[in-house]
């Protein structure tokens, strides 16, 4: 029997061993649950320290992802609150044990462990995750800033490995089949007349109406070459080739003038010099087509009524009068559409540059969820006992109880 002072009344009573075994146990598991819960909470500070510098460096390169990470943020904290918890039931129930006999101990301590590292597992897993969507989210960056230099490449004005003519041709025929099935492309071989461009577009109804003729001339020259010329020195002769073949417009297709911001911003209308004749990079070959196209496709009802009165002998005035405002009209908006081509290229520009920010943000992200990883795989008992000597002392008491005197 053993006798003890009560600090309260100042009494002495006895207890027999297993009295006195309970009431030493009671001590140890009070202070060691309170240094567990102190090294517990310090820890998960250091986490949530951890988590929120990283997305504080993402925030602030990616404003867009504000929302999203602040919720990620949030949910980690919760599942950590819920693993806490989950913590704090697992220690109930071994000082619940604990009170049936000391020989339970190494077996609750072990379960507290298992417990310990299973959190540690999971945290683990849930930064693995969030590694694992930056990395496909960064690949799909990469791949849309791929895709926008591809972009910029083909809107480029230098032809590399061709020449201007077949590029134009392979142009045209890539989509003969599906958007001009009717429509006649070739090369100008007629020199009858002196002189002849270089390829010849026309189009017509099934019932023989021809409702759009256009005059192509390609011009590219080397580097090199010592004289160079201007797209301005084939206007006249351009001119002169449109209207011996009976064409309604002329275009000039020009790698001259590399540098010259006029001709780099999209399609120039030329007509203050020569009527009805466009300069164009080669890049806007197809869509000077079709822009012209659908504007005369509009024209083939008014065209078909000129004909009929004209047969008729009546006064078709007014309905030529309606043709030349349709056409002021699409002038208008071809204008409008060179000015848009000028500024897809500048947005493109922007586009890449913001996709790169984007990209370096999000490899800062990666390498820092990298290093909470490795932290978080380090983080186990005996690191977080190592520099407490209290803590050592505890878990030693614990894993060999002392005998009573």
């Amino acid at each position: 029997m053993a006798e003890i002072k009560c600090p309260h009344c100042g009494k002495f009573f006895q207890v027999d061993e297993s009295g006195y075994a309970q009431i030493v146990s009671q001590v140890r598991t009070a202070e060691f649950n309170k240094e567990l819960q102190e090294q517990k909470q310090l820890a998960i500070r250091e986490k949530e320290a951890e988590f929120k510098l990283m997305s504080a460096q993402a925030l602030a390169e990616q404003e867009k992802k504000n929302a999203e990470l602040k919720q990620k943020i949030e949910t980690l904290k919760a599942q950590l609150a819920v693993s806490d918890k989950d913590k704090m039931l697992a220690v109930k129930e071994a000082e619940d044990k604990q009170k049936d006999q000391l020989n339970e101990k190494d077996k609750q301590i072990l379960t507290l462990q298992n417990q310990l590292k299973g959190a540690e597992q999971d945290r683990q897993l849930q930064l693995k995750n969030l590694s694992e969507r930056y990395a496909v989210e960064l690949k799909g960056k990469e791949e849309q800033i791929a895709y926008y230099k591809d972009l910029k490449a083909r809107l480029s004005t230098k032809m590399i490995g061709e020449t201007l003519e077949k590029h134009c041709e392979n142009a045209f025929n890539q989509l003969r089949m599906t958007a001009f099935p009717n429509a006649y492309f070739e090369k100008d071989n007629d020199a009858s007349s002196g002189s002849k461009g270089d390829y010849i577009f026309r189009e017509q109804t099934t019932d023989g109406i021809e409702f759009l003729s256009i005059m192509f001339e390609m011009k590219n020259e080397n580097d090199t070459t010592a004289t160079k010329h201007k797209n301005e020195d084939f206007f006249e002769k351009l001119d002169k080739d449109r209207r011996q073949k009976g064409c309604e417009y002329a275009v000039l297709v020009s790698l001259l003038e590399a540098d010259s911001e006029l001709y780099n911003t999209g399609i120039v209308d030329v007509s203050y010099k020569y009527p009805k004749m466009y300069v164009i990079r080669p890049q806007f070959f197809i869509p000077m087509i079709t822009l012209l196209r659908n504007a005369a496709v509009n024209s083939i009802a008014y065209q078909r009524q000129l004909t009929q009165l004209r047969q008729q002998n009546i006064d078709i005035t007014h309905f030529e009068d309606d043709l030349n405002a349709f056409k002021v009209k699409f002038g208008n908006n071809y204008r409008l559409a060179s000015e848009k081509f000028g500024k897809a290229i500048e947005e493109i520009d922007k586009t890449i540059e913001h996709l790169q920010k984007t990209k370096d943000a999000l490899l800062s992200s990666e390498k820092n969820l990298r290093l909470a990883n490795e932290k978080a795989e380090k983080l186990t008992v005996k690191s977080l006992i190592r520099k407490n000597p209290t803590m050592a002392k505890k878990f030693a008491e614990i894993a060999q109880p002392k005998t009573l005197q």
